[in-house]
């Protein structure tokens, strides 16, 4: 199994679990209605005093015994009457193990009718988030968007046997972007394809491939932060970590130089959404205040200005700020770029007192106001709290430097260290850039929140605003 499926599975199983936790605290809830409803007595017993070890059992349980009836298998293409089965199957042996322990333990208070209404609600609360979660895969694969963006590697004959190897469930949530021959095209090629395509993964099938060929078309993938899928033993990096993973059941060797996929970027990706829709309500009169300034000090133009930003792999979404600048900002850049040149060395343009700037949008951005609407991006899934700051298209378009590329592997951010370390005195793109690759190779939960800690005063005291 993946590591990525393994990982999925363990998400769902804890939801799943939660899901009976709630199941039967909502049996215990209206055990009083379905008494009356029986013509039975009231039960005036606490929750904690009766059916706490039916809890106990229940919850870490079910999800386990559900497992082994191939409940967590197929998640796709299995259908209603499947789902049912497993279910019935399931809960029926829960059902059984509970009475058991009723007995063997001499649990002389057992209710009996919250633990059928109980495994009642289980029943319909797992067999609604199995069709959700049917419908939502189905519709993935029906979603060219949603799809993972991969790159086959090889020869012909090896990346055909892949594929036709591969079960559909795997290969349809594919878009697979290019078949690339190493042994008829140049790697130099492989640079532009991985530039050009967003790529999220490349898979190699190389047995027959001459190896440095293969090693130079590996170091594409490192120095552009894309995920190398090679089912080879042999290469050797600097920068990106191997682990073994399985596409199917065929083993592969995995060299990746972005954080791995865990419970911290689960985490991660909750923490942001969470927290962006609480920074949203928490500044909403800072967004009123923004929005009534920019009309009166700079009227007849839109207060958002929006632009197309590079995502992660390079992917382009449209990010939002409010305004700060003269309306046709974007057309006088390159006449500022030639009365007044550029203080950041590199593809990126940068300017201490920009003229384009009105006086009120130099105050909204010396309190990172202007940024508050990226938080939408948060929301969206397309932007991070924290990560490299996201650059214009034509920015990234100029990177003379493919390394560079390795900043667009993770999911830019709102703030992030270039952003709390003073960025006026940095004047050195690849100064910028070694500060993003630091973040990227060293990340953890622990060094988000530090960086948010950071921002704060940062954001208070206008340190480093441009």
């Amino acid at each position: 199994m993946s590591r990525n499926k393994a990982f999925s599975i363990q998400a769902l199983q804890l939801t799943d679990a939660l899901l009976v936790w709630l199941a039967f605290w909502l049996g215990w809830q209206t055990r009083d209605l379905v008494r009356i409803w029986l013509g039975m007595k009231l039960d005036s017993n606490t929750f904690g005093d009766t059916i706490n070890w039916m809890i106990y059992i229940a919850v870490p349980f079910t999800p386990l015994v559900l497992e082994q009836f191939g409940y967590y298998d197929h998640l796709r293409t299995k259908s209603t009457g499947t789902a049912i089965k497993q279910l019935l199957t399931g809960l029926m042996v829960m059902a059984l193990i509970i009475s058991m322990y009723a007995i063997f333990a001499q649990v002389t208070d057992m209710r009996r009718l919250v633990l059928g209404s109980g495994l009642l609600l289980v029943f319909l609360v797992l067999l609604v988030r199995d069709r959700i979660t049917n419908f939502r895969l189905r519709r993935s694969v029906l979603s060219d968007s949603a799809k993972e963006r991969v790159m086959i590697a090889g020869s012909g004959d090896e990346m055909n046997s892949l594929l036709a190897g591969l079960d559909a469930e795997i290969t349809e949530g594919w878009h697979i972007v290019e078949h690339f021959d190493l042994g008829e095209q140049p790697v130099e090629e492989l640079f532009t394809l991985l530039k050009n395509e967003a790529v999220a993964r490349v898979i190699f099938v190389a047995r027959n491939t001459e190896f440095e060929k293969v090693a130079q078309a590996v170091e594409a993938c490192e120095l552009q932060g894309v995920e190398a899928w090679i089912s080879a033993s042999f290469i050797r990096t600097q920068i990106a970590r191997p682990v073994f993973d399985s596409v199917g059941d065929k083993p592969m060797l995995v060299l990746r130089s972005t954080p791995e996929l865990s419970w911290e970027l689960l985490c991660k990706k909750i923490f942001d959404r969470l927290g962006a829709v609480l920074i949203i309500l928490i500044t909403l009169p800072l967004w009123l205040i923004a929005a009534i300034g920019i009309r009166l000090k700079s009227p007849g133009a839109p207060v958002l200005f929006s632009q197309m930003r590079a995502g992660r792999y390079g992917q382009p979404f449209r990010m939002w700020k409010f305004r700060t600048m003269v309306a046709d900002a974007e057309q006088l850049l390159e006449e500022i770029k030639e009365q007044h040149g550029n203080q950041m060395a590199g593809p990126v343009f940068k300017l201490d007192r920009d003229p384009r700037i009105f006086p009120f949008g130099a105050w909204l951005r010396k309190l990172s106001i202007d940024e508050l609407p990226q938080l939408f991006n948060v929301v969206k899934g397309e932007m991070s709290l924290v990560g490299p700051r996201p650059l214009p298209l034509y920015e990234v378009a100029a990177f003379d430097d493919l390394s560079h590329r390795r900043r667009l592997s993770v999911k830019p951010g709102i703030t992030c260290e270039w952003q709390v370390s003073g960025r006026n005195q940095i004047t050195s793109f690849d100064e910028w850039v070694e500060m993003d690759l630091r973040y990227i190779d060293n990340w953890s939960l622990w060094l988000d929140f530090t960086i948010l800690l950071r921002t704060i005063p940062a954001v208070l005291f206008g340190k480093g605003a441009k």
